[in-house]
């Protein structure tokens, strides 16, 4: 069974997208040319950045607590 049908496969994935959006709107030229859409995949991606920015505490206590699952918990 591969890992993205997994709940923990799927929250990687969320942080990872979470963590990645909000990484490329610190870059000024990627965040107008990636996420200045509001609608569609890109606006999804506007969304995560928006989530990555606002809550960047609870984004990193949930990236390192899911690090220290995935390498010691599985």
């Amino acid at each position: 069974v591969p890992a993205v049908y997994s709940l923990d496969g799927l929250l990687v994935f969320g942080l990872l997208l979470v963590c990645t959006c909000a990484y490329l709107r610190k870059v000024p030229r990627l965040r107008t040319w990636l996420l200045s859409e509001r609608r569609g995949i890109w606006g999804v991606c506007h969304k995560a950045a928006v989530i990555g920015t606002r809550l960047h505490v609870a984004v990193a206590v949930s990236c390192l607590l899911m690090a220290i699952y995935v390498l010691v918990g599985k």
